[in-house]
């Protein structure tokens, strides 16, 4: 066989299509799932939308003027498999799915399993200690009321001094 007949490129349109036994399964097929896996994977790493980016979980950020809502879809989890802290500042949100079969043999997944870390830098006026936490249905909502406001910054007159 030639290299030049493995390349997409180089290929001879002419041939016959693959046989459907060998489209649907097999060792060659079960390869190029894994292949496809492998790549998506990897180029999804670099796509902040994908679950295994740094933005997943998806979440929604409310910011009003009495309290600041973070809403993290959390499909599959349960409260058990999440942990919430404040810590100068910054809202985290961790947790991690864990696969519950290892059986390779039954198929593939395309379900993403492992842990997530998500940081929220709260605004000035937050009551920290005041955080309260629901999760229902795989939603998990994080309300944090809002205090007084931090004291704005003021201007500071400059005097200018006269030698007599």
């Amino acid at each position: 066989m030639a290299m030049r007949s493995l390349m997409p490129w180089g290929r001879d349109d002419s041939r016959p299509p693959m046989p459907a036994q060998d489209r649907q399964g097999g060792p060659f097929m079960s390869l190029q799932r894994e292949i496809d896996r492998l790549f998506d994977d990897f180029m999804q790493a670099w796509d902040p939308r994908s679950p295994t980016g740094s933005t997943w979980p998806s979440v929604e950020v409310a910011d009003t003027d009495t309290a600041m809502t973070v809403t993290a879809e959390l499909p599959g989890l349960t409260e058990k498999d999440v942990t919430l802290s404040v810590d100068n500042g910054v809202l985290c949100i961790c947790g991690e799915r864990r696969q519950e079969s290892t059986d390779a043999s039954s198929g593939y997944s395309e379900r993403r399993y492992g842990r997530f870390e998500r940081r929220f830098s709260l605004p000035h006026g937050v009551k920290e200690d005041e955080a309260t936490a629901r999760f229902q249905n795989g939603v998990l909502t994080v309300t944090m009321p809002k205090g007084a406001e931090a004291p704005q910054g003021r201007r500071i007159p400059i005097n200018t001094e006269t030698q007599h």
